[in-house]
């Protein structure tokens, strides 16, 4: 029985931040269950349905992207055969003046906004020739904002650069250590990537090869810079906390001084593939590239004789050094592998904001420490999962969206982050 009893509460400690997921995304679902007015393609089908083949229909929808392609999705639904009007109340009355001339209106079709207008309030009255015809919207339902389908692709696509990043933040802590240039690193590599599209490739003229190639040059600099801490870490045995402060300075220094203090935009339309395109089951590539380096990392950390190298060191590291671990080797991979990621990191927003700044990545950092502590990798080393990174990630994304979506001020949001944060390094220190 004892024994039964020790599988639960270890099953339960290893899925205990999964559990803080769901019931976060519970939460916000709840206070977030408002009452909906669909106008997508499902809501133009259903309405389509109630109107015979032969009716005369006229389409009222306001001057917006949303209204137009509901319209449209509607129009198409009926076989072309409608007439869409796209303004304003006087713009309805117009046209129904028209219809009234031309033999009459069997059914109005509006979306909730058009549907109110006083227009339509008392057909009969103002239109006599109108008091049969019908006017249609599409149901309402009941639904979380927080569960709708666009909010769901939304924190998926916030959270990838800073998941990403989080990845080579999880194995610098689990080594003990931590890397605080990761935000730098990102404005560096964003500017230094979109400066090679433009001043070596043709600028908005480059091509797929120049772009691939412009992006691996902002990942192989910030892949320096993180052997250059490392080193300085392993062979001079200087703090991790020092030295990734002194880069994180440098490299926005170095940003700044090569931008020039501005935007480098002279970039491709096609250069927002990576950040804002969707191949794939619909999901954005950002998201598919961060899925596929979580699987990756996950592979190495418990696969291969460096992730274990990586939990001994972080573990022991005299134990390690004795057991023949090549511990600084270890440690500067670690380093160097974060560098890489905050280059994609970079590559990717650049790619999701079409341009440079030496403005990007600011307090990223503080936001992948907390991901990753949240994710429940030990500030002490030797314990953390890619899993368990990538959970602490989306906790992060979600009390931030949620927040968004409740209407919590800015400020407050930082408090709560902050209180979240010392949380999750209280229950590691309980744990201990």
């Amino acid at each position: 029985m004892s024994r039964f009893f020790s599988f639960i509460r270890h099953r339960l400690a290893g899925s205990g931040m999964l559990v803080a997921l769901v019931l976060l995304c519970a939460f916000f679902s709840i206070v977030t269950w408002t009452e909906q007015h669909p106008q997508d393609a499902a809501a133009a089908k259903e309405l389509a349905s109630q109107i015979k083949p032969a009716a005369k229909v006229l389409i009222v929808v306001r001057p917006q992207a949303d209204d137009i392609a509901f319209a449209s999705a509607l129009n198409n639904e009926l076989g072309s055969r409608a007439e869409i009007v796209q303004g304003e109340p006087r713009d309805a009355r117009a046209a129904m003046q028209r219809a009234v001339v031309s033999g009459g209106l069997d059914v109005i079709v509006c979306n909730q906004a058009t549907a109110s207008w006083l227009v339509f309030s008392d057909l009969a009255a103002d239109f006599p020739a109108l008091k049969e015809t019908r006017v249609l919207k599409p149901r309402s339902q009941s639904w979380p904002n927080f569960l709708k389908a666009d909010n769901l692709l939304n924190i998926a696509n916030q959270i990838a650069v800073i998941a990403i990043l989080a990845i080579g933040m999880t194995l610098v802590i689990i080594t003990g250590g931590i890397d605080l240039s990761v935000g730098s690193l990102i404005a560096l590599s964003a500017v230094v990537t979109a400066m090679i599209v433009r001043d070596y490739f043709s600028g908005t003229h480059a091509g797929t090869m120049g772009m691939f190639a412009a992006g691996l040059g902002g990942i192989m600099l910030c892949g320096a810079c993180g052997l250059i801490s490392g080193a300085f870490i392993t062979r001079l045995r200087m703090p991790p906390f020092i030295v990734t402060l002194a880069m994180m300075l440098v490299c926005s220094g170095l940003a700044y001084r090569l931008a020039e203090n501005q935007s480098v935009y002279q970039v491709p339309d096609s250069f927002v593939w990576l950040g804002r395109g969707a191949d794939l089951f619909g999901l954005p590539n950002a998201v598919m590239l961060m899925l596929l380096l979580y699987a990756a990392a996950h592979v190495v950390m418990t696969q291969t004789s460096l992730g274990r190298y990586l939990y001994a060191v972080g573990g022991n590291t005299e134990a390690a050094f004795l057991s023949g671990v090549p511990v600084k080797r270890v440690i500067l991979i670690a380093y160097v592998i974060c560098g890489l990621l905050a280059g994609l990191g970079g590559v990717v927003t650049a790619s999701l904001l079409k341009s440079g700044s030496p403005t990007y990545g600011q307090m990223y950092e503080l936001y992948v420490i907390a991901a990753v502590v949240v994710g429940g990798t030990s500030l002490s080393g030797g314990k953390g999962t890619m899993p368990g990174t990538l959970i602490g990630a989306f906790i992060i994304a979600v009390i931030q969206n949620g927040m968004n979506l409740t209407n919590v001020e800015s400020n407050t949001q930082k408090i709560v982050l902050g209180l979240v944060i010392l949380g999750a390094v209280l229950v590691d220190r309980v744990r201990k």
